[in-house]
């Protein structure tokens, strides 16, 4: 059962993968049942992967392409010579969330930490009323201060020797 996409989530899906190197080689010995065992844990883990086909046989090379996402449930995004890019959700979140697109609105492109949620919670004023309670999302380089402040990572002070010399 082969997953469909429309063209926007396809283009969407392929300006994800430009970045991305080949996670799964197939070697001379083909398709075998310990490739698509590892092409399956990979599209686990990632989602959205590159699979490298080392063989010279464009038809053999579609044919293992179809084959793929026949077996695997996946969709085919692009084959662009010897680079066949996959995507497949993840299987605990098929059920009930959208099949597309997971990673651009959780901050796939963010450098370093994920993003967190985190309750604020500070007390009032007057301390009569109760605390207030905000939901806000932190960034990678943020954190909050004692004081319920959002505050980025500064940059390192670079030394002015190193720079001279």
């Amino acid at each position: 059962m082969k997953l469909a996409l429309t063209p926007a989530e396809r283009s969407a899906l392929r300006s994800q993968a430009h970045a991305l190197n080949p996670v799964v080689m197939i070697g001379a010995d083909g398709l075998t049942p310990a490739v698509l065992k590892e092409i399956g844990s990979a599209l686990n883990a990632h989602e959205l992967i590159k699979v490298r086909v080392l063989g010279d046989d464009r038809a053999e090379r579609i044919a293992m392409y179809d084959s793929i996402c026949e077996e695997l449930g996946a969709a085919p995004v692009q084959h662009i010579g010897k680079l066949l890019v996959l995507y497949r959700p993840r299987q605990e979140e098929a059920d009930d969330a959208p099949s597309f697109p997971r990673g651009i609105a959780r901050g796939a492109g963010l450098r370093g930490k994920s993003p967190q949620e985190v309750l604020l919670v500070k007390p009032s004023r007057s301390g009569r009323r109760p605390p207030s309670r905000t939901k806000i999302t932190l960034l990678g380089n943020e954190r909050v201060t004692a004081g319920g402040l959002v505050k980025r990572v500064k940059e390192r002070q670079k030394s002015v020797k190193k720079s001279r010399g």
